[in-house]
């Protein structure tokens, strides 16, 4: 018997001291300053790897484009390349400095980003400046209401699927998204200009506005209508089926089945309950799909010849103009790392299980 009371002593003493001394990450997760804290620092972290990776994938663009098969002076040229001397091909490449080695190239280029000249763009004869004023607007414009469209229909159409969880939605629902991952943006793309467009003439084919047409509120809605569809529909699937099974598995979760016990409505269990603790995973899901949007956006404004930077970006590739192409890949690789930041963040804020150590 005393041995049972000196181990019942022992226990209780255990006890107390855990209650005592709580787990460091558990007061950090309840303690809504420390969790600021933690977020911000992680928010340091990832910023520290911004300027070394922007600086590896600008590195790397200029040293594949020096041994490219592809040759600058022909896209500069055109028709003229083939009358040209080699004499006057010599002259002209040293002119535009392309009898540079390749980190040459590259260390004039960096200069003129700390001075804030980023040169001029060969494939288009204007400012790289000019050029990103007048098409990166177009493109935020169409991935933006491409991406709000996605997640709303993915949220609206993901929480009932899950909620009804083997039903006729459900099915209906994953079956489309089954079918819709298989198809790449640019066959969506062809389909919806066959039946939309030509065959039943509801929308523009393509472009920004009608021929000769200055850009309207109208007009531009109009003719953006099939490539958001488009777009968003792209995005979809991975979208809505993260919702549909975080939604289908919080159903499951004890705290939903001791709200319904207690009589509450399901409306208000899916609301206050359900769906809070699905956005998390759907948040993360949505940052890891950017990159798939970016290039989802880059094909689809070719299809449909919108003037974003899809076109500038095929251009200056295939011209091997580097002003323009390798200040495009730093600002797709940018909006690829904050946006994923941003999404952790959103996600460290809506989930306090959620660490920010790593």
């Amino acid at each position: 018997m005393g041995t049972v009371v000196v181990a019942a002593d022992v226990d209780e003493a255990v006890v107390t001291a855990t209650i005592a001394r709580p787990d460091a990450r558990t007061t950090t997760r309840h303690d809504p300053s420390a969790r600021r804290r933690g977020i911000l620092a992680m928010i340091g972290r990832r910023l520290m790897f911004v300027i070394p990776v922007c600086a590896a994938v600008s590195a790397g663009l200029f040293a594949a484009a020096s041994i490219s098969p592809f040759d600058p002076l022909v896209a500069y040229l055109g028709v003229r390349y083939t009358t040209t001397s080699d004499a006057d091909k010599q002259m002209i490449a040293e002119q535009l400095g392309l009898d540079q080695p390749w980190y040459t190239t590259y260390w004039q280029w960096v200069q003129g980003l700390f001075t804030g000249d980023l040169g001029m763009s060969r494939s288009f004869g204007q400012p790289v400046v000019d050029v990103l004023t007048e098409r990166v607007p177009w493109t935020l414009l169409l991935a933006g209401v491409g991406l709000a469209l996605a997640v709303t229909v993915a949220l609206v159409l993901g929480v009932l699927a899950g909620i009804r969880s083997g039903g006729i939605l459900d099915r209906a629902v994953t079956a489309l998204c089954i079918t819709i991952q298989g198809l790449p943006p640019f066959v969506l793309s062809l389909g919806a200009i066959a039946l939309f467009a030509l065959g039943l003439g509801w929308l523009p084919v393509a472009g920004l506005t009608d021929a000769g047409a200055d850009p309207t509120f109208a007009g531009v809605a109009a003719h953006m209508a099939l490539p958001v569809a488009v777009l968003a529909l792209s995005q979809l699937p991975w979208l809505l089926l993260a919702v549909r099974e975080s939604v289908s598995v919080s159903r499951g979760e004890d705290f939903v089945a001791g709200a319904v016990a207690r009589g509450i409505p399901t409306s208000t269990i899916t609301r206050k309950h359900i769906v809070p603790t699905s956005l998390a995973p759907f948040v993360n899901v949505v940052g890891v799909r950017l990159p798939e949007l970016v290039v989802g956006a880059v094909l689809v404004e070719e299809v449909f010849s919108w003037p974003g930077i899809a076109g500038a970006i095929v251009q200056s590739a295939r011209d091997l103009d580097m002003a323009l192409l390798a200040f495009l890949t730093i600002g797709t690789t940018l909006a690829v790392l904050l946006g994923s930041l941003l999404a952790d963040v959103v996600v460290a804020r809506l989930d306090p299980r959620v660490t920010t150590d790593g």
